[in-house]
């Protein structure tokens, strides 16, 4: 066994002394030369974040999630391309003839192109979703009437959501015709309050329009006081006054709910009644 083993040591020391180390030598550029291209698009993605930053201000949150969104994007290219760098100058090194294996790569690419139509119309609309900034990581958006949710991922084919109960929902990019942002720049607060026809209303206005100033005062995420817009509906019993808050993006709902808890309670300290259906039966 010892002497086997001495053996496979010898041959390994020939092979050294003969072209192993030259072959170390060069797989040692290689690697040296993979670690420049990833260094060289890191830096790429910092310049482009920077960038970003410079133009929409370094303290907008829209500014920090496109320079997340491009960072990951470059990479995730960045490793395919050092890998498949490194493969084919290793595979060149140990005198394996590339020119076949490129050329059957690229017929087979051809190949499994026709037949991945969906795939390259996915890259194509994450291509154009990322260059038009039309969404980021960190935005919640709507895509159509089934997808709804916080964008925590997004790559060149797909985009992944994390809805509020938790699931994540993998959409092909080339599937996203309509998108609703509901986290650019702000957002507005949609409270709809209904009051009795036996209250008076101009009371109710006001008592809203305090409610909201106070909330604007207290809370972080309100930018503006409240707009009190009006009564927008009427029932036989009841009618609908409309209201909204402008927000930060992404707290409409929060800044909703913590809204309408501080009318409850402010109704309550005012005397206010909850409408009630009422029914008149006359006896002939």
């Amino acid at each position: 066994m010892a002497i086997v083993v001495e053996q496979h040591i010898g041959r390994f020391a020939a092979w050294l002394d003969q072209t192993g180390w030259q072959k170390l030598q060069k797989l040692v550029v290689v690697v040296i030369t993979c670690a420049i291209i990833l260094w060289s698009l890191r830096m790429v993605s910092r310049a482009v974040a920077r960038s970003i930053a410079a133009g929409l201000g370094h303290e907008n949150p829209e500014a920090q999630r496109r320079a997340k969104t491009l960072g990951a994007v470059i990479g995730n290219f960045a490793r395919v391309l050092v890998v498949t760098f490194f493969i084919l100058e290793t595979l060149q090194e140990f005198n394996v003839n590339v020119g076949p294996l490129v050329a059957g790569v690229g017929i087979v690419g051809a190949a499994i192109g026709f037949g991945a139509q969906n795939l390259v119309k996915d890259v194509i609309g994450g291509f154009f979703l990322l260059v038009e900034n039309q969404f980021g990581v960190g935005d919640i958006i709507a895509v159509g009437d089934k997808h709804a949710g916080t964008v925590e991922k997004m790559t060149f084919r797909v985009t992944m959501l994390r809805d509020t109960e938790g699931r994540a929902h993998y959409i092909p990019n080339g599937t996203i015709n309509e998108v609703v942002v509901m986290s650019k720049q702000f957002a507005k607060a949609l409270v709809e309050v209904e009051v009795s026809h036996e209250e008076d209303l101009d009371r109710v206005l006001e008592v809203l329009k305090d409610v909201g100033a106070e909330l604007a005062q207290s809370h972080p995420d309100v930018l503006e006081p409240t707009e009190v817009l009006g009564v927008e509906a009427m029932t036989p019993t009841s009618c609908t006054v409309r209201t909204l808050t402008k927000t930060s993006p992404g707290q409409q709902w929060a800044v909703a709910r913590e809204f309408r808890r501080r009318i409850l309670i402010r109704f309550k300290q005012e005397g206010f009644d909850r409408p009630i259906p009422q029914r008149r039966v006359i006896n002939s």
